[in-house]
C-alpha cells in the first residue's frame, strides 16, 4: 500500500548552470531561457497529474520551474529546508583550476566521510540534513496529502535521496541529476523507494 508518492525535481537550467558556475543558497538566479523550455516540457508531460501539495526552496528558480502547476491552482509552500547548500565563498565565481582543485578536495573529504567539513562561509553535508529532516518532517505529517511535487536543486536533492533512501551521505554522488530531471519516490507507512530514477524522457520530447 502507498501511503505517499513523491515527484522530487530539480530546477530548470539558469545561466550560472550554463557557464559552470556554482550558485548554492547564496545566488537568487532566474531560469534562461533553456530553463523555462525544460519547466514547459515537465509541465506537458506531467500536468494531468493529481498533485495535492507543492513545496519548493526559497530561491526563485525552484518556484519559476513549476508555477504552471501553481497557475492550475494547487496549493504550495517554500521550505528553506529544501535550499541549495551553500558553497560559501566558492558561490558565483568562475571555474578555473584552483576553484576546480578546492572542489575536488572537498569532495573527497565528504566521501571519505568528513560530513562536517565545509567551505568558508557555506554549508556542510550534516548541517543540509538538518534542516532537510525538519522540511521533510512538515512534508510528511500532511497524510491527506497523497501526491506531492518538491523542485530543489542538484547538491540538495543527491543529500535528500540520500536520506529517503536510508544511505549514508557519503554514497550522495550515486545520485546523477540534470536540470529538471525527476525522481519517484513512494511511501508505504514504513519505508521510502526509489521508483523513478534520474528520468528525464520528458525532455526528449521537444
Amino acid at each position: 500500500m502507498i501511503l505517499k508518492t513523491l515527484y522530487i525535481i530539480r530546477h530548470g537550467q539558469t545561466d550560472l548552470n550554463k557557464q559552470g558556475i556554482v550558485q548554492g543558497r547564496g545566488r537568487d538566479t532566474d531560469l534562461n531561457e533553456e530553463g523555462r523550455k525544460q519547466a514547459n516540457l515537465f509541465y506537458k508531460a506531467y500536468k494531468t497529474v493529481p498533485f495535492d501539495k507543492i513545496y519548493i526552496s526559497e530561491l526563485k528558480r525552484t518556484q519559476q520551474s513549476i508555477q504552471q502547476f501553481i497557475d492550475l491552482g494547487i496549493p504550495y509552500e517554500k521550505l528553506s529546508g529544501l535550499d541549495e547548500l551553500a558553497w560559501g565563498i566558492y558561490e558565483g565565481q568562475l571555474s578555473t583550476p584552483a576553484t576546480k582543485s578546492a572542489f575536488l578536495k572537498l569532495m573527497r573529504k565528504w566521501l571519505d566521510g568528513k560530513l562536517d567539513s565545509k567551505f568558508e562561509n557555506g554549508e556542510s553535508p550534516n548541517e543540509v540534513k538538518e534542516r532537510q529532516l525538519a522540511a521533510l518532517k512538515i512534508i510528511m505529517s500532511h497524510p491527506e496529502e497523497k501526491i506531492v511535487l518538491i523542485c530543489m536543486h542538484g547538491r540538495a536533492m543527491r543529500l535528500l535521496l540520500c536520506l529517503l533512501s536510508g544511505k549514508p551521505l557519503t554514497e550522495m554522488e550515486n545520485y546523477p541529476h540534470q536540470n529538471l530531471v525527476l525522481y519517484k519516490v513512494t511511501y508505504n507507512g514504513n519505508q521510502f523507494e526509489i521508483t523513478g530514477f534520474n528520468n528525464a524522457e520528458h525532455l526528449k520530447n521537444s
